[in-house]
């Protein structure tokens, strides 16, 4: 797979909450940053976090992708990340960077707005 092919097929494993399809696809060494909220590191700590917000909290996921680029092993997109939680959707604007080394993604960081998930949930 490209680099874009990759990072598509995680988002899409992410939106089924397919966390072992989700960890097939990232480095046994990789970053993963949710900027305004810390780094974790390695497939343990990205099952750690996607497991809190995406497969327990929501009953529905949708990662909508708007943009996604391409250069080399590097990927960005624009996203909106929705989640239903409580029978309503909680919407999270973000924006991406991966980096893809040999078919798996090394580096993952998302910036976003904590408060506006806050802002949401109150």
């Amino acid at each position: 797979m490209t680099p874009d092919e990759v990072v598509t097929a995680l988002i899409r494993a992410c939106e089924t909450r397919d966390l072992d399809g989700v960890c097939a696809l990232v480095t046994d060494d990789i970053e993963y940053d949710n900027v305004p909220i810390g780094k974790v590191h390695g497939p343990d700590g990205v099952r750690s976090v996607l497991s809190g917000g995406v497969t327990q909290a929501a009953t529905d996921v949708q990662w909508v992708v708007h943009r996604q680029v391409a250069a080399g092993d590097t990927v960005m997109n624009e996203r909106t990340d929705r989640f239903l939680v409580d029978g309503t959707w909680v919407e999270i604007p973000i924006a991406a960077v991966f980096e893809v080394r040999d078919g798996r993604v090394s580096l993952w960081r998302d910036y976003f707005d904590v408060e506006t998930y806050r802002r949401q949930r109150s």
